[in-house]
């Protein structure tokens, strides 16, 4: 169980690291180093985006990749091999994040089905809301799988707790409004929201939108669970390749599996 392993894992470490990477981008070699060396650097959990082709929530880098991957051959059954493989020889979760077409189309219970086969935790998918998400939120749980939830700053506590009681796993917190990749600004207004938040679920809290640098990590520790970094990865990967991506993500890590300390 997802929130079981999060716990547990918050025993021994301040803040989680959650990555991301989109499969078969720059290609599925490449994807597969990409993940291997986030895991080996300390990563805690990992998303494994299926690529769309209007990925709505992300911004510039990620479209990108998203639209490389495509047109080197990525598809909805390579991906859930490749997670499948990857799910087989890493020790850390795996989730997938998909735009709400991909299991539409290809049939919420078959998708679901194919999610568990493939060794994936849960989904993330942020074009459905929760008005809308009854039927696919039915066929995650009937696999065990956990529905991944968005809050954004602009979502109302009583929004936050209806949002919250349909949700499992984690509450994956948007740090601001518009797409991913873009600077978010990490001050006391981010603060309230995830302190809002807070309030509104006994589910661990992940921030994600704009985590860019070890002083984004540090703001986040002690006001949510996970911090999730996304498109800055991509970009350190596309500027100066695998190592130096790895090398970022442990500068990431480094350091937040100190113990919590009381008061």
């Amino acid at each position: 169980m997802l929130e079981a392993y999060i716990r547990r894992r918050l025993r021994d470490k301040k803040l989680l690291i959650m990555t991301h990477i989109v499969i078969g981008y720059p290609n599925f070699r490449e994807s597969w180093a990409l993940a291997r060396a986030m895991v080996e650097a300390g990563v805690d959990l990992m998303e494994l985006q299926i690529p769309f082709s209007e990925p709505m929530a992300d911004g510039p880098v990620i479209l990108d990749a998203n639209q490389k991957a495509l047109a080197a051959g990525s598809n909805v059954e390579k991906c859930f091999e490749f997670a499948r493989e990857l799910a087989g020889q890493v020790p850390i979760p795996l989730l997938f994040m998909s735009y709400y077409n991909i299991p539409f189309k290809y049939g919420l219970s078959r998708f679901t089905s194919a999610v568990k086969k493939a060794g994936v935790v849960g989904t993330i998918v942020p074009d459905l809301p929760p008005e809308e998400g009854a039927e696919y939120q039915a066929a995650l749980q009937a696999e065990g799988l956990d529905p991944i939830l968005l809050l954004a700053p602009n979502t109302s506590d009583a929004r936050m707790q209806l949002i919250a009681g349909q949700a499992s796993g984690f509450l994956y917190c948007v740090a601001r409004k518009g797409v991913t990749g873009a600077k978010t600004e990490f001050s006391g207004d981010l603060s309230a929201y995830l302190a809002r938040a807070r309030r509104a679920t006994s589910l661990p809290l992940a921030v994600g939108f704009g985590i860019r640098e070890r002083a984004d990590v540090d703001f986040v520790r002690g006001k949510a669970d996970i911090a999730i970094v996304g498109s800055e990865s991509l970009k350190v990967l596309n500027r100066s390749g695998l190592r130096a991506a790895a090398d970022f993500i442990r500068s990431l890590t480094a350091d937040t599996d100190s113990p919590k300390q009381d008061g």
